[in-house]
């Protein structure tokens, strides 16, 4: 009987493999590295030795990195297609698949075998596409055909401290399996996180995305779509599959949940609780794998006081919260954002316009939006929609100055004690900045024009500006 040399074998496999072959341990560094044929990881053996997988591919972050994924949840990856920085800075597509190493029942480390895609990366992307849209026609009805997320965290604008903090903790749990609670005023862009979410999740991404307004529909009609029907069950009832059905495997969001009917409510929470649904009028169970992420557009405690959110469902999908900030909040994004839908709004209507005045951009500075990043895209679109030349104006605005204006003038408040009013310095102070501003608008940001209105001097007017902070710069004309 001849004895074979596992060593000698392995090592003969290796020299005349096109795929490279990593090891880490359970940190991720490497403990094995082979890559005979290619330069794929652009770093060779004796210098990958030791290092973090991080180090090797700098572009990527623990919650992007398949060996991260593996050695977190034990579950392998296979067939994966990764596009990434190598350690020479050269961008490569690789089809991957990771695997955990389990010894006694414990992790001990992974190992990926990885081969180059990069000359056919557009032919995979294409069958990848093709299988997307046919899961999808497999998967989804006619009346859900939107059964995928299209946003990504690149899709969110913004520098602020609030925006680059709530953008890293939705990727930290991008992959975990518990639900999430999103609370944001309107406008403030729930989905779009929520979709980039979906997107950044190895196991969920190539899986439905579907979405629900839960205020959209009455709870009778909700009920049924949401964990679906039997023919029998009521007068025209079909064999229906439901949301919870069609998002198999992937994302269930469920917007404005404190909208549904409370008794709808307690059944959504069962599901929660048991991973098992039942369709309208029907006696038989299914089991379903679906991530749920619901939102609302008050403050959750506040919906509970108002009993318009179980307090016990609230406890079930609040295991991650993520707040995302009103825009009068992080306003050192306006910039940012009006920049965006700048570029968004010059391609769709065919304009070149290069930006806004800084007259412009002061009011936008100033002012509460209470419609968030949603009424800031509708200003623009509606100014871009009109003009003629490639700095948008406050004359540009006209139509929106009274909106501009009411939302800024001081209305009736209710005080509860004495102790709430304001002092007088504060109260004039207010109302000679509304006044102030009312004027510019009035005068079409003529300044000049403004101090006529006002009856006061030129100076007099440019003091008061710049002690109201309404201008940034000496824009007087």
């Amino acid at each position: 009987m001849v004895r074979v040399d596992y060593k000698f074998l392995f090592e003969s496999m290796l020299a005349h493999l096109k795929q490279g072959i990593l090891v880490v341990d359970t940190k991720a560094n490497v403990i094995f590295y082979n890559e005979p044929v290619t330069q794929i990881a652009g770093i060779n053996p004796q210098e990958a030795i030791g290092k973090n997988i991080l180090e090797i591919f700098p572009d990527l972050t623990p919650e992007t990195s398949t060996f991260y994924y593996v050695l977190r949840t034990g579950k392998p990856l296979v067939d994966y297609i990764q596009t990434y920085i190598n350690f020479k800075g050269e961008k490569v597509t690789t089809l991957t698949s990771t695997m955990p190493l389990i010894k006694c029942g414990k992790i001990v480390g992974a190992f990926e075998l990885y081969r180059e895609l990069s000359t056919v990366r557009e032919l995979s992307e294409k069958i990848v596409s093709l299988q997307r849209e046919l899961y999808k026609k497999a998967s989804c009805e006619k009346n859900h055909i939107d059964c995928r997320a299209v946003y990504t965290f690149d899709d969110i604008i913004g520098k602020s401290p609030a925006i680059r903090e709530l953008i890293e903790r939705a990727k930290k749990v991008a992959d975990s399996p518990s639900p999430i609670l999103v609370y944001g005023e309107t406008g403030t862009g729930k989905e779009l996180l929520v979709q980039a979410i979906h997107n950044a999740s190895l196991l969920r991404r190539d899986k439905p995305f579907i979405a629900q307004n839960c205020a959209a529909l009455p709870k009778t009609l909700l009920e049924g779509i949401l964990f679906g029907t039997t023919a029998g069950s009521f007068t025209g009832a079909r064999d229906r599959p439901g949301l919870f059905e069609l998002a198999n495997g992937g994302t269930l969001f469920l917007d404005e949940i404190n909208s549904m009917d409370i008794e709808l409510q307690a059944k959504l929470l069962r599901v929660l609780q048991d991973g098992v649904i039942r369709r309208v009028g029907g006696v038989r169970t299914t089991v379903v794998d679906v991530r749920v992420i619901a939102s609302t557009n008050e403050p959750p405690r506040k919906a509970i006081e108002r009993k318009l959110l179980r307090e016990d469902l609230y406890y079930r999908l609040n295991v991650i919260s993520l707040k995302i900030p009103p825009l009068r909040e992080r306003k050192e994004d306006i910039p940012l954002l009006v920049e965006h839908f700048i570029k968004l709004y010059n391609k769709q209507l065919g304009k070149n316009v290069k930006g806004v005045s800084p007259g412009v951009m002061e009011l936008f500075m100033n002012y509460r939006w209470p419609g968030n990043v949603r009424e800031l895209k509708s200003i623009i679109e509606n100014a871009m929609n009109f003009i003629e030349g490639e700095i948008i104006e406050v004359k540009n605005l006209s139509q929106n100055y009274d909106y501009f204006l009411n939302q800024e003038e001081i209305r009736p408040m209710r005080y509860n004690s004495n102790s709430d009013l304001p002092s007088l310095n504060e109260a004039v102070g207010n109302f000679e900045k509304n006044l102030i501003l009312k004027a510019i608008c009035a005068a079409n940001g003529n300044y000049a024009k403004a101090a006529r209105l006002l009856k006061v001097p030129r100076q007099t007017l440019h003091n008061k500006v710049k002690k109201y902070g309404l201008m940034k710069k000496n824009i007087i004309k």
